[in-house]
């Protein structure tokens, strides 16, 4: 028999485990730890039971962002770029914080939430890493421009109040490309931080793998903390068919919270200069002059 601490930010419950009589129940918590013999009533019937092992489950928070499709066309109406008609996605590097945070729940227990920032719109991203595993599924509700002093107070807010334990990121998002979420978010929790992982290991902190000058570093990160994540050797799991289903019956929680003034906003939008038409050259005669060419144009040799 062993039992599970769980902790949901209010309130504590342990979940007892009996493998051989097939018995699992969520019990209350009390002051103490329920170690020594308890007395549960199951299908069949009174048991008593020793329990032990009692560890903390953790509460597991992923935050997830909707950016446009990374091989869509991206024009421009006046001086904004018109995304009405291109496909919105989760942010690739997003897609490895949700199979990390996946990771750890299999290897310590809790549960998953995932948390975005937007409107109904950015359910779906929120619905994508529901079929593939996670628990829970949080939007803030904001619809207005934020820059990353304002997104990243009104994150710190929402994980406060649901008491985690460990934040997982992408490094950066795909439309912005800022990357400064996740250190953000653990300066203003307060919370140990690390960048740039390509490999997790779990236990009551966490080892790390990070690229370094002189190859890969593993760094071990003291929990709270926030983990932004980089590809690596992750294989993102696929949704499927029952979890497709239960993702579409699933309920968002929308959260309000009082949104801070952007101290940073967006003036213009504008394309980058065309490419120049591409030149071509034959025989060995025009060898001097490609050679200079890719040495003060296109900055190759």
């Amino acid at each position: 028999m062993t039992v599970k601490k769980r902790f949901d930010g209010s309130s504590s419950t342990y979940f007892a485990v009996c493998p051989y009589l097939k018995f699992n129940k969520w019990i209350a918590a009390s002051e103490s730890p329920p170690n020594g013999v308890q007395t549960f009533k199951n299908p069949f019937g009174v048991v008593e039971v020793f329990l032990g092992s009692v560890f903390a489950m953790a509460n597991i928070i992923v935050l997830v962002k909707q950016v446009p499709d990374t091989n869509a066309r991206i024009v421009l109406s006046g001086d904004r770029v018109d995304l009405s008609a291109v496909k919105k996605v989760m942010s690739p590097y997003d897609e490895f914080a949700v199979e990390t945070a996946l990771q750890h729940r299999e290897s310590s227990g809790g549960e998953v939430t995932a948390i975005t920032v937007g409107s109904t719109g950015a359910d779906k991203v929120l619905k994508d890493a529901k079929a593939i595993g996670v628990d829970h599924i949080v939007r803030i509700d904001c619809d207005a421009q934020l820059d990353s002093n304002a997104l990243q107070s009104i994150l710190a807010s929402v994980v406060s109040s649901l008491g985690a334990d460990v934040v997982y990121c992408g490094k950066s998002a795909a439309d912005t490309g800022a990357g400064s979420t996740g250190p953000g978010l653990a300066e203003r929790l307060g919370w140990a931080s690390v960048s740039n992982t390509i490999g997790v290991s779990f236990g009551d902190q966490l080892s790390v793998i990070t690229p370094s000058s002189t190859g890969n570093a593993r760094i071990s990160v003291p929990l709270p903390a926030v983990v932004s994540c980089d590809k690596g050797n992750i294989k993102v799991r696929k949704p499927n068919v029952k979890g497709i289903m239960q993702a579409k019956r699933a309920q968002v929680d929308v959260r309000s919270v009082d949104v801070p003034a952007s101290t940073v906003s967006v003036v213009a939008h504008s394309m980058p200069p065309a490419k120049p038409a591409g030149k071509s050259y034959q025989g060995g005669a025009a060898a001097a002059e490609v050679a200079q060419l890719l040495r003060d144009e296109a900055n190759v040799i």
